[in-house]
């Protein structure tokens, strides 16, 4: 299953290039809309999901820089212990370690994450996001779904090739 680790390094490039070209194209906090949900702003984010802990002393990079590397070296060896019909699993975990080193890359460079996707319905705004963040929520919304998925008396999931 460690092929699937060309899907880890395809989300780190496709979100360090989306996070240059909204660096290089937008100013902090300017909005740019594209839908009637969606606008591209650029925010620099010091701290975890919600931007929890972004306003301590600086100790939080280190912090979830050692986490994220922590979280993906036991993602990677998951990965490497899965089976052949474990193909949801794979890309779930492939997924998530991708955007993981997306976002550990971004604080060893800059201190921060480089955030810019602002989803909002009327005056209520979601916390800005990146691809790296979005390959996370799929992965793991992959792995809830598929423990949800019907079992069969092997343990087996039927839906698996």
């Amino acid at each position: 299953m460690q092929r699937w680790l060309w899907l880890s390094l395809f989300v780190l490039v496709l979100d360090q290039v989306t996070k240059q070209v909204a660096e290089s194209s937008l100013l902090v906090f300017e909005r740019l809309p594209l839908l009637p949900f969606l606008n591209l702003t650029l925010a620099y984010n010091e701290g975890a999901a919600f931007s929890i802990l972004s306003d301590q002393g600086g100790w939080q990079r280190w912090f979830f820089i050692i986490l994220g590397m922590s979280v993906i070296l036991f993602l990677i060896h998951w990965l490497r212990r899965l089976g052949r019909g474990e193909l949801h699993i794979a890309i779930a975990l492939s997924l998530i370690i991708g955007g993981a080193l997306g976002n550990v890359l971004d604080r060893l460079l800059f201190g921060h994450v480089i955030d810019f996707i602002d989803f909002y319905y009327a005056d209520w705004h979601w916390p800005a996001f990146n691809l790296a963040d979005s390959a996370i929520f799929v992965g793991v919304f992959l792995i809830l779904l598929d423990a949800f998925l019907p079992r069969n008396d092997a343990g087996e999931n039927p839906e698996k090739p």
